[in-house]
């Protein structure tokens, strides 16, 4: 997302992305007050409150619910008692609070560890691939039909690296229509021609209310006349950022002659959009989709963000007041309370690892958080020296939650990725454009994928007529020339994640059992992460283990980083058990 550690979101042509993550942070802080002294919390409430209780609580600390999730115990509370946090901790039926705020965007793929949310200016450059339709190629399925590959096949080296060809996993299991994968994201456009044939718009909801402006007057979503639709409530096959799109057409793009095809090419495809036009997510909206994932059947969800705003949320970080300590324990207890409830429903949950090129299992240092330092009385600060063994980055670090770094195309460990044995499950391709032998730029080496084309128009990537227009846009039609969608390429753990969600629904297709209570496929995410990473390429680490980056930019600068491998062949810091592999998680 565009400022994250988590995951990556940059297309070199969207100029007005990287003036988004140039902005201040009070640009994207979502209203914590107004004139009136209104504000809106995040509640926890203690395991095994009623509802009834849970109500006489918060109203006896000042507040009025909003919405309340009765599955997992939260409610978004509203309130102009400035004690509130205070009198709501002492009411038993209370756990904890958290100010309803920015919970985490979509980064960008151009990050450095020491300024893990800053865009570097230089990423903004792609290289056109020219919009050529190579030539495919062709293999029999197991029932003897001839599959041919896509007509950008040959741009996708990052599914040739895990085995997701014609040649490959797609004629042995291209996977199941009952099986349904959840993207937890920005939205996904399910009008997309390549998206359209996968998309259940039934089962597919939108959790969040565009926000045009924050308290300060500051854009977060922008006004809502100005929209396509002229609405803040957005239908739930809709996508005004771009990152949810892209990461669902690398799952499930269909293999039907028009431009790629993802890693499970007939599974069904899930919007479950937690996130804001803008990359944001809000704790209450990312809650919510998980507790819906776990009732409706969903077999994996698919996690590219991180939960703000606190990057890393501490238990007792010195340099965090009481109420910043208690809102961050809150934060993880929510968020993994929701887990908990997708996972022992058969949700399988899978999570990007984070674009800061850091390793999460050393003591180091938060520069970004707390995301709000132009509200009143908030002030942002670096928080040195913190304890992995007490902070905790969700999702990715939640219990049950497969991370997942991101691999360039020499299957080297990208610049940009989070690392750290122990942390690190798996590795998949997420792209890496210095991944090159010269260490400079080529945007072939990030990945393809589907773009909206209604975004396309608004950025100036395209024209009227369907002209690609800019660098890093790829347009591909079926053999008619009638129907046509767009693509675009994009680097980061976001893009890693998606990869080894396919696989894990190829997994479920294969392996899975008829769900007697919500219908479709099920397969425990126990045997789902257990064949994951069995069936994963065991990569060691690079010799020496400390590799050093380094990249040249367009505008000339030598960039260099030292990142060290932990491990063996087996489990390790850059790779955890290994790059997964399509063709041998479903092969005899």
């Amino acid at each position: 997302m565009r400022r994250f550690r988590t995951i990556a979101v940059t297309s070199a042509f969207a100029l007005a992305l990287t003036a988004l993550a140039a902005a201040p942070a009070s640009a994207f802080t979502t209203a914590v007050g107004d004139e009136t002294g209104e504000q809106e919390f995040v509640v926890l409430f203690t395991a095994g409150t009623s509802s009834a209780a849970a109500k006489a609580a918060v109203v006896a600390a000042g507040g009025t619910i909003v919405t309340e999730n009765t599955d997992v115990g939260v409610a978004t509370v509203r309130t102009t008692d400035s004690d509130f946090e205070a009198q709501a901790l002492a009411q038993g039926a209370i756990e904890g609070t958290a100010q309803n705020r920015v919970i985490a965007d979509v980064p960008d793929d151009a990050v450095s560890g020491e300024q893990a949310k800053k865009l570097d200016a230089a990423e903004a450059e792609v290289r056109q691939n020219g919009g050529k339709t190579p030539a495919g190629t062709a293999a029999k399925k197991g029932n003897g039909k001839t599959l041919t590959a896509e007509p950008l096949a040959s741009l996708q080296w990052d599914m040739q690296q895990i085995g997701a060809t014609v040649d490959g996993s797609y004629k042995v299991e291209p996977g199941n229509k009952k099986v349904l994968v959840g993207i937890l994201d920005t939205g996904v456009d399910g009008t997309h021609p390549d998206i359209a044939p996968n998309f259940d718009n039934a089962k597919s909801r939108n959790f969040t209310v565009d926000i045009p402006f924050d308290a300060n007057g500051d854009v977060i979503d922008g006004p809502c006349e100005d929209e396509a639709d002229g609405s803040c409530n957005d239908a739930a096959n809709v996508d005004e950022d771009g990152h949810g799109t892209h990461v669902a057409s690398t799952i499930g793009s269909p293999i039907n002659g028009i431009g790629i095809a993802g890693v499970a090419p007939n599974v069904t495809l899930v919007n479950l959009r937690a996130g804001q036009d803008s990359g944001y997510f809000f704790l209450q909206p990312s809650i919510d989709a998980l507790t819906y994932a776990g009732k409706i059947g969903v077999d994996v969800v698919n996690m590219s963000y991180y939960v703000d705003p606190w990057l890393f949320n501490c238990a007792s970080h010195p340099a965090d007041s009481p109420e910043d300590q208690q809102e961050q324990q809150t934060i993880v207890k929510a968020m993994q309370r929701a887990l908990d409830f997708a996972r022992n429903r058969g949700v399988t949950l899978v999570s990007a690892a984070g674009n800061g090129a850091t390793d999460y299992t050393k003591v180091i240092s938060d520069v970004g958080s707390p995301d709000f330092a132009d509200v009143p009385g908030e002030v942002a600060y670096t928080r040195d020296l913190l304890d992995p063994a007490t902070c905790t980055s969700m999702p990715s670090e939640g219990k049950g939650v497969i991370s997942v770094s991101s691999t360039g195309v020499s299957k080297r460990k990208a610049y940009y990725s989070d690392y750290g044995n122990g942390y690190i499950d798996v590795a998949a391709p997420g792209g890496d454009v210095y991944d090159t032998p010269t260490n400079t730029r080529d945007i072939s080496k990030a990945i393809l994928a589907a773009y909206p084309k209604s975004l396309a128009l608004e950025s100036g990537a395209i024209d009227e007529a369907g002209n690609v227009l800019v660098a890093g846009v790829v347009k591909s039609c079926d053999a008619a020339g009638t129907t046509c969608g767009y693509y675009q390429y994009l680097q980061g753990t976001s893009m890693a994640s998606p990869h080894a969600t396919g696989v894990a629904a190829l997994i479920v297709s294969k392996y899975g059992i008829p769900d007697v209570i919500r219908g479709g496929k099920y397969l425990p995410p126990a045997i789902v992460d257990a064949r994951l990473r069995q069936t994963a390429v065991d990569t060691a680490c690079p010799t020496p283990a400390a590799f050093t980056y380094t990249r040249i930019t367009p505008a000339g600068a030598t960039l260099t980083a030292t990142h060290t491998c932990e491990g063996n062949l087996k489990q390790n810091g850059f790779y955890g058990n290994g790059i997964v592999n399509a063709l041998k998680a479903v092969g005899k």
